[in-house]
């Protein structure tokens, strides 16, 4: 086993498996501008380092991700310009990497998987979650944005599923999650990291070049269907929700406001 030394993330190489974690575990691992940038550094690490067949995301601690870091995203300029510069390149532009990645990756959640934490995890090619596991998005009904910045939602869930959820912003167990063909393995939370690894290890007993053509194809599938049009597309309109009157609101409502909205039920 071997380690690279990052602030805001751990790099950790288990024979043909890398595991890359969200950690900041105080935060609820919650996404700041290091960690993302971390997090793209350490796959570029991991792309390029041939003994790597499968990448493993995860998070430290009690939850995956409580999503984008609200109380750091407050202090940033809120100019049109500044914030779609910032956001394509971190949200949409991240997650289109992953999306992109030559790899097999597996999203290893537990606890919290909220928001940004969403994106993350649903844009890699699998996802196994502890049955102690939530999904949520309440960007449009508690911070008047619309969803967040990569609507992969109806990719993963459905649409019917996807718009209640999004609708309601209400929080979805891995159990239901499963049923509904987002996850692929719900776990017993002590054993999410053994299960994980254990597929991770499977997985990369194939022929690394043929898995490579294997996930374009497979990806390419759902470009054909329009994923990367929509995806982008997307990204547009939630931009324009932030110049918004009732967005205007709720920003002016304060920081501790908006936080406590953004992070209820993370502890």
């Amino acid at each position: 086993m071997s380690e690279h030394a990052y602030e805001d993330i751990s790099y950790e190489v288990i024979g043909p498996v890398a595991r890359i974690c969200h950690a900041r575990p105080n935060t609820g691992n919650a996404e700041g501008t290091r960690l993302l940038d971390e997090l793209d550094a350490a796959l570029k690490i991991a792309g390029r380092d041939d003994a790597i067949r499968v990448v493993i995301v995860g998070g430290v601690g009690k939850h995956f991700s409580a999503g984008h870091d609200v109380k750091e995203a407050m202090g940033r300029p809120n100019s049109v310009e500044a914030r779609y510069a910032y956001e394509e390149e971190r949200y949409l532009g991240h997650c289109l990497r992953l999306w992109d990645f030559s790899k097999p990756t597996i999203a290893q959640v537990q606890g919290a998987c909220i928001a940004g934490g969403f994106m993350v995890a649903n844009m890699c090619d699998l996802v196994v979650a502890s049955d102690d596991a939530y999904f949520a998005d309440s960007t449009c009904s508690m911070l008047a944005a619309a969803a967040t910045e990569v609507l992969v939602h109806p990719w993963v869930l459905g649409l019917r599923a996807a718009k209640e959820f999004l609708y309601t912003g209400r929080k979805m167990m891995a159990e239901e999650a499963r049923q509904l063909g987002m996850v692929n393995r719900v776990v017993p939370r002590a054993e999410l990291e053994a299960a994980t690894l254990a597929l991770a290890n499977e997985i990369a007993k194939a022929p690394p070049f043929a898995m490579k053509l294997l996930k374009r194809s497979l990806n390419r599938t759902a470009d054909m269907q329009g994923f990367r049009n929509a995806i982008q597309a997307h990204f547009e309109a939630h931009e324009l929700s932030h110049t918004t009157d009732e967005y205007k609101v709720i920003r002016q409502g304060g920081l501790e406001a908006t936080i406590a909205r953004t992070k209820a039920g993370v502890a």
